[in-house]
């Protein structure tokens, strides 16, 4: 009998939960790194590492340019309780409109209104959930959604991916996720910073239905936690 196509065996296997993958070493000339660090998959705050995915660059071997390139920024640092993806997320938001948040504020928005927002898409409402299919399928790689759906309603909710896909939607908000050169060198300390995910880059450009944003710049450590770049 002959095999099925490569996509239908993949999908079968994430629907059973069968298909492991892991992020593969790039070949980026500018860069003399001999891989990437792994990932918890989704970028989780805390997360342990489980890989569900072999991920490469596109053929040819090298990146979008985008992602090769070598950034410097400075770092903001955010509060380690659980809410650092989300503290991050609306500080910078804050920042990009002059809006300065007291610690109270950012605790209270970053942990409510940016997380039962995602909530609300994905738990709540079978229409909205539809619409963030990428989302989803991080979500019920890993676990349940029955499951997700009882952990996100916890005030210290670690976020990651998952979230970042939905929030950049529902905010029209460019996000881009760096690590630091020096994880990415596996050795020495610098500041610049490599950009490895971007959500909302649609957002960036002005359209029809608004004007473009200034894009948050999330950094993600080898502690599995999430800072500000600016």
């Amino acid at each position: 009998m002959e095999d099925k196509p490569l996509t239908e065996r993949l999908l079968e296997q994430l629907r059973h939960g069968t298909a492991e993958f892991e992020l593969v070493t790039p070949s980026i000339p500018s860069i003399p790194a001999p891989a990437l660090p792994r990932f918890p998959s989704p970028f989780l705050c805390g997360s342990s590492s489980r890989f569900f995915a072999r991920i490469g660059w596109p053929s040819g071997g090298a990146a979008s340019p985008a992602l090769q390139k070598v950034e410097s920024f400075s770092v903001q640092k955010i509060t380690g309780d659980g809410r650092c993806m989300f503290r991050a997320l609306v500080r910078g938001m804050a920042m990009n409109k002059g809006m300065p948040l007291s610690p109270r504020e950012e605790r209270d928005d970053a942990a409510d209104e940016l997380r039962m927002a995602v909530k609300e898409v994905i738990c709540d409402s079978d229409v909205e959930r539809r619409q963030h299919e990428g989302a989803l399928v991080a979500i019920t790689v890993e676990e349940s959604l029955k499951r997700y759906c009882q952990r996100i309603d916890t005030s210290d909710f670690w976020g990651g991916e998952s979230e970042l896909l939905v929030l950049s939607k529902l905010c029209r908000q460019p996000i881009i996720v760096y690590i630091p050169e020096h994880e990415h060198a596996g050795g020495g300390r610098s500041a610049s910073f490599i950009p490895i995910a971007e959500y909302g880059s649609e957002f960036s450009k002005a359209s029809k239905n608004g004007k473009p944003r200034k894009a948050v710049r999330l950094l993600f450590s080898g502690k599995n936690h999430y800072d500000l770049l600016i």
